[in-house]
């Protein structure tokens, strides 16, 4: 007679009771959400490692084989061992306390792409050695760093975000099985800085909207190429450093920009009404939009549903575009 496996809704069900999972349920929820974490009693870990365990089976071994031939030297030997497994445990452990774990603020990405989380470790004594750092539920993500005396190193571990929008940082784990790989000391570190997604471009990249070209008078034909000076107007946001008339500054002390007819000829607007499909693919031709204006030097503003932003050029204009994307819902 065989017995049917059962579904998966009910295996995820099971899985969930597990002790292990049931644990870490329970450690997660007890440690609060903090960008700085510092290392001390109460929030390391030790435990023997499998190689632990075997040293310790042996000790048991050479004790029991001493006393049954009256061994002096094994006595000795083996109590010296033992001495030194207990010296290593308090290595291990000294081997991450007092150590501070600060996490810079993650820069978004588009989903799907690696955000990249820099994570300072600041060493007040002397030198660590053999420091792991990793996501705790992916052990392939482990990165090793030293830790100078009194200095500060930096570990880099990177998270993909699945899809567009606000997400929590993964809990990280640091630990070391230094020196001798007898135990093994850990700590559980929750972030509480969000990482934002950007939508992802839509692929291959759309041409711009016609419907966007410029809502102001048509540019005449102008002698020169898109280079030539052709007048100057208020500095706006998203202007470059080139772009600024430095001696009109120096003069008057009011910011001016340099206006060429390659930079006036044309003002796009991103418009949601000119995209079609769910929320998701609106969102998708958008970003690629706003791309490829920022590439080719286009002043262009952003309209969605509710929410507008004003023309405009450059890396900031770009990102505060980008943003609002993400986080539009």
């Amino acid at each position: 007679m065989t017995v049917a496996a059962p579904p998966p809704a009910a295996r995820a069900w099971l899985s969930t009771l597990s002790p292990r999972r049931r644990f870490r349920a329970w450690l997660q929820a007890r440690l609060p959400l903090k960008d700085s974490w510092t290392l001390g009693q109460r929030n390391i870990y030790i435990l023997p490692t499998r190689a632990g365990f075997t040293f310790a089976a042996t000790l048991v071994v050479m004790l029991v084989a001493s006393i049954n031939y009256q061994l002096s030297l094994g006595y000795a030997l083996t109590f010296l061992l033992a001495s030194s497994a207990l010296v290593s445990m308090h290595l291990t452990h000294a081997n991450l306390r007092g150590l501070t774990l600060h996490l810079r603020p993650p820069a978004p990405v588009h989903a799907g792409a690696p955000a990249l989380l820099e994570v300072v470790i600041s060493n007040p004594g002397g030198q660590r050695y053999a420091l792991a750092l990793r996501h705790e539920d992916d052990a392939a993500t482990t990165v090793w760093t030293d830790a100078p005396a009194g200095g500060q190193a930096v570990a880099h571990l990177s998270f993909v975000p699945p899809r567009r929008g606000w997400h929590g940082l993964p809990t990280l784990q640091l630990e070391t099985v230094f020196p001798f790989g007898l135990f093994r000391a850990w700590t559980v570190w929750r972030p509480a800085s969000r990482l934002l997604a950007w939508p992802r471009p839509e692929q291959p990249e759309p041409p711009l909207p016609a419907s966007g070209s410029s809502t102001g008078d048509p540019q005449p034909a102008r002698r020169g190429g898109g280079s030539e000076l052709d007048g100057v107007r208020p500095w706006r946001r998203g202007d470059t450093m080139r772009q600024v008339v430095w001696k009109k500054v120096a003069h008057s002390g009011e910011m001016v920009s340099r206006e060429t007819a390659g930079s006036a000829a044309r003002e796009l607007w991103l418009d949601w009404q000119d995209t079609t499909g769910d929320a998701e693919r609106r969102l998708a031709r958008l970003a690629a939009w706003v791309l490829t204006a920022d590439r080719e030097g286009i002043t262009a503003g952003l309209r969605l549903p509710g929410r507008e932003q004003p023309p405009g050029q450059g890396a900031a204009h770009r990102r505060a575009a980008l943003d609002l994307l993400g986080q539009w819902a």
